[in-house]
């Protein structure tokens, strides 16, 4: 018996299926004649699965998994008699590009043209149904012109908005540096170099205006339960009372979810990253906080909740207002700068968190909540933890012996008739800072004028290119091509220069899925009628580490979109699937990070597309992880 050549099988019915287009979708919507003997009447079904950074490597195994998924449901609804919408696309700028790009001394631009070409390669050799007249490349800027026309329309709804804010500064870069360009409190260019906090002039989009409609809708998504549950954490919603204290003569509002522990308040604890924090710290102090604040590693949440909890008497103190008490206050590495009022009010006999600060600084530590069920107090009339459960007031003046549910209502009121309170919502979900002093990303369409101020670039300037020539090395990029940054004023006409920060990565994969419903329009962001028909996704394949963040923000960007009358939908995703990790051989997931991948091509020159593909499913479950040693 003869051996089956199946790469020649491959090959030819995949050269068929490319020259018959076999795989492209219609679009039932201006033309209702559908080629050969198709109808307009089959429904639509828009599978989608999250589109990947191009690295020069190409895919991996855990990229074939998914996209394998994808293409097997795809011609399972085809066979179903649906239209089906499978388009490819490639998240091209962003941070990843640029450094790769710098470390092998090629253009960010062309090392990124070349990795799409390998992977739409690799793509094609695994036989997969993509419609690759829809492919998207976020780097062309005939796709970035309409992330910088979204950043208009943001700035004119007052979405879009600058303010100072917390970064990362190497002093030898003379740059901002990501958060995953800090390692151990070190620049990565130079491992000797200690990171510095600075704070700059920065571009924020206000997602928190759609919190409580991105939280509200999270029930009725049709997405796996602990994604659901991640986004709700994200967001944070909490219900609790603003306290008005007194700092050096100026009003401090103070947000706290315990009212109920205003008594035991020993000392307030103001956040290391905020951008008042140095008119808090007296000559004495300064000295120490200055030393303090050198210990700060990164501007990184994920870091700070993970660092020893430290900090540094600013030499100020804040009066509290209900029994005006003078109360130190400390700066502080744990508390976030934009959330609240980045100051917060300790109370370490009832929050175990503050109990270790105290402890830890020789703080007092006053009880203001008589335990229920069992006894805090050592032998000595110490206490050893935190009590943080249930009971009555206890020198707590007139609301003593209150049970300590009943005191946060009754404290509230008393407070809001002084006007030193008032009940409020509060979210750890912040306003999204999307800029980004790299060059690998879309322009900000913002020109700066000495008459004018900030003045955004007319609609019919764009795109604003991302211009060839720029210098690596120290700084931004973008601020070495002066002739780019020269420019004119849109309403004086006398000389302005071009904002050379660029947008957040994320910026750009926000609004992908709607751009494939209509990838080549050139007059509009997308044709209204094709969104009507496509939108919204009915599933979407991706993984799980993507709860928040890009799934968030796409469902943002889906409701400012409709506000603006282009979409009638709420949600972006009808049906979310979230499959399994794939291990390498050391047991831990594969990324080329780790240096675990196993590259398809080399199972593809080896076997065949069709071996592979069905090796792949034989794993595990499509939704479970699995392990792959050989």
């Amino acid at each position: 018996m003869s051996e089956v050549d199946f790469k020649a099988i491959e090959k030819k019915w995949q050269k068929k299926w490319e020259e018959e287009e076999i795989f492209h979708a219609l679009d039932f919507v201006k033309d209702k004649k559908a080629p050969k003997g198709m109808t307009s009447s089959r429904p639509k079904f828009y599978l989608l699965e999250m589109f990947p950074y191009p690295s020069g490597d190409g895919l991996h195994m855990g990229h074939a998994l998914n996209y394998t998924l994808g293409d097997i449901y795809a011609r399972f609804k085809r066979m179903q008699g649906f239209n089906v919408l499978y388009p490819m696309g490639y998240d091209a700028l962003g941070l990843p590009a640029e450094n790769a790009a710098i470390k092998v001394n090629i253009h960010p631009e062309n090392y990124t043209n070349k990795s799409i070409s390998n992977f739409i390669k690799q793509q094609k050799l695994l036989g997969l149904s993509y419609d690759w007249s829809r492919m998207i490349n976020t780097a062309s800027p005939s796709y970035y012109k309409w992330d910088q026309w979204i950043f208009l329309k943001m700035l004119e709804k007052k979405i879009a908005y600058r303010k100072k804010a917390p970064v990362n500064w190497c002093s030898k870069c003379k740059s901002v540096l990501a958060n995953e360009q800090v390692h151990d409190g070190k620049c990565w260019r130079h491992e000797d170099t200690k990171v510095e906090i600075k704070h700059l002039e920065q571009w924020f989009f206000k997602i928190t205006n759609y919190a409580d409609e991105l939280l509200d809708k999270i029930d009725e998504l049709d997405w796996p339960q602990r994604t659901k549950s991640m986004q709700k954490n994200w967001i944070g919603k909490s219900y609790g009372t603003e306290i008005i204290f007194s700092v050096n003569g100026e009003k401090w509002p103070i947000f706290t979810t315990r009212p109920d522990t205003i008594y035991g308040v020993t000392f307030m604890v103001v956040s290391a990253q905020h951008p008042e924090l140095m008119k808090l710290v007296t000559d004495k102090q300064k000295q120490e906080v200055e030393k303090f604040l050198k210990k700060l590693k990164s501007v990184s949440e994920k870091e700070l909740e993970n660092m020893d909890k430290e900090g540094a008497f600013t030499g100020s103190y804040a009066i509290n207002p209900i029994n005006n008490e003078k109360i130190p206050i400390y700066a502080g590495n744990f508390v976030v700068a934009d959330y609240g009022s980045g100051m917060v009010m300790a109370v370490p006999a009832h929050d175990q968190r503050d109990f270790k600060f105290a402890e830890k600084y020789g703080l007092k530590i006053k009880v203001v909540i008589e335990p229920k069920e069992y006894e805090i107090y050592e032998r000595n009339g110490q206490i050893s933890e935190a009590y943080t459960g249930q009971g009555n007031l206890i020198d707590s003046g007139e609301f003593s012996d209150l049970e300590n549910n009943d005191a946060k209502k009754k404290i509230t009121k008393f407070l809001e008739k002084k006007k030193l309170g008032r009940e409020v919502v509060q979210y750890k979900l912040k306003d999204w800072l999307i800029s980004r002093q790299r060059y690998w990303g879309a322009p900000i369409p913002i020109i700066y004028c000495g008459k004018c101020g900030a003045v955004p670039v007319s609609e019919k300037d764009l795109p604003i290119i991302l211009p060839k020539k720029v210098t690596f090395g120290e700084g931004n990029p973008l601020a070495t091509n002066e002739e780019w940054i020269r420019t004119k004023c849109p309403k004086c006409k006398k000389e302005a220069r071009r904002e050379t920060d660029t947008m957040d990565t994320f910026v750009n994969s926000s609004w992908y899925f709607l751009r494939y419903c209509d990838p080549d329009n050139e007059k509009e962001i997308f044709d209204k009628e094709k969104i009507k028909y496509w939108m919204p996704i009915d599933r979407y394949i991706g993984g799980a580490e993507h709860a928040c963040m890009h799934l968030i923000y796409c469902r943002f960007y889906t409701k400012f979109l409709r506000d603006l009358g282009l979409l009638n939908f709420d949600e972006p995703v009808k049906k979310l699937f979230h499959q399994g990790m794939l291990h390498g051989e050391d047991g831990n997931k594969m990324s080329k990070s780790r240096g675990n991948v196993i590259n398809p091509s080399d199972v593809l020159a080896k076997y065949s597309a069709d071996s592979l593909r069905l090796a792949l499913m034989s794993f595990a479950s499509p939704d479970s992880d699995a392990n792959k040693s050989n």
